[in-house]
């Protein structure tokens, strides 16, 4: 019998947001058939749309995408009635950390109420496995780098605060319901699909590379936010992982569930940290041009250094993340010209 056709629908929250709609196009190219979940407040139908033509040319199916609230339950119970969903991959979150410090109850409300919504909704229709989005942030400012997943949790900001929550949540959910699920913790993602399907698009945009590229097409100086960092040149270290890696380490995470896997978490990133300025300095040689800086002051809840250690994730789901920054770079200022041409 064909393995394919035995695998239920994998919905994907926020599945037409940055990492979202990368982790479902890798899903239809695997064979799975996918119901993607998305409120488009940071999502885009735009990218729904492109979702729909892509898997045309994928193995699996696209069933669509349900536009709905995970603050809404009815929309989580119509989202799953009569689409066999046999499990989620949870990426829909608000996930700024200087707006979480200054509008904590938004996150709080969204991120946390709406997965508690979620996660009644799988126990009431059977749904047993959840991979979830994490984040580095859950560990605040480490003792240590690079960070291993037994390292102290102690968030600093908001953001870091919800999703710790949700961890917790989910072990609770687990003793009582026999929930399991993984725990990605993502440090720094960047890239786009080298298809150039779909990439990252934020209003307004706050991560790194994109806020370069933007700047770039503007015409405008690139800020960086705090040069006074205790690292090697004053700015912030962040570990960058590519998009498309990210994406193979949910279809990993995904079958080691299948396969009756434990409830576990996983950090996600190279092993290699970059400075702010050094980013900067690999844009400039990208693109083949100078890039005019500003320098300003920190902004509130950044770290100073994260740097992952995933040797868990190489040893038990297989691992293997191969692109480099520099990959990351070309796609996502490939994807930046193309999203201007189609979308404006």
């Amino acid at each position: 019998m064909d393995t394919d056709s035995m695998k239920g629908t994998v919905m994907v929250t926020g599945g037409c947001g940055y990492i979202g709609s990368h982790c479902v196009l890798a899903l239809l190219e695997k064979g799975y058939d996918v119901l993607a979940f998305d409120d488009f407040s940071t999502g885009h139908r735009e990218i729904s749309e492109r979702l729909s033509e892509a898997s045309g040319k994928c193995r699996g199916r696209f069933i669509g995408t349900f536009r709905g609230s995970l603050l809404e339950k009815d929309d989580l119970k119509k989202a799953m009635d009569g689409n066999r969903v046999d499990s989620v991959i949870h990426f829909a979150a608000y996930s700024q950390v200087k707006e979480s410090v200054k509008e904590p109850s938004k996150y709080w409300r969204n991120n946390v109420c709406g997965t508690m919504n979620l996660l009644d909704a799988m126990k009431e229709h059977g749904v047993g496995k959840i991979v979830f989005s994490s984040t580095a942030a859950v560990y605040g400012e480490p003792e240590s780098v690079p960070i291993k997943e037994d390292a102290p949790l102690r968030p600093i900001n908001p953001y870091g605060n919800t999703k710790l929550t949700i961890e917790r949540m989910m072990d609770d959910y687990g003793r009582a319901y026999g929930l399991r699920s993984v725990r990605l913790r993502y440090f720094n993602v960047a890239g786009a699909d080298p298809q150039l399907r779909t990439g990252e698009w934020h209003e307004p945009e706050t991560h790194l590379i994109p806020r370069i590229l933007r700047s770039v097409a503007a015409g405008e100086p690139f800020r960086i936010f705090g040069t006074d960092y205790p690292t090697r040149d004053g700015t912030c270290v962040r570990d960058y992982v590519n998009v498309c890696d990210l994406a193979d380490a949910h279809l990993l995470a995904l079958s080691y569930l299948e396969e009756g896997g434990a409830t576990d978490a996983f950090n996600l990133g190279t092993g290699n940290g970059s400075t702010v300025k050094e980013v900067h300095a690999a844009c400039e040689r990208a693109l083949k041009m100078g890039i005019p800086v500003i320098e300003d002051s920190r902004r509130e809840g950044d770290p100073a250094e994260l740097i992952a250690d995933s040797s868990k994730a190489r040893s038990i789901l297989g691992w293997n993340p191969s692109r480099t920054l520099d990959d990351s770079i070309r796609t996502a200022w490939a994807w930046e010209k193309e999203r201007k041409r189609l979308f404006g």
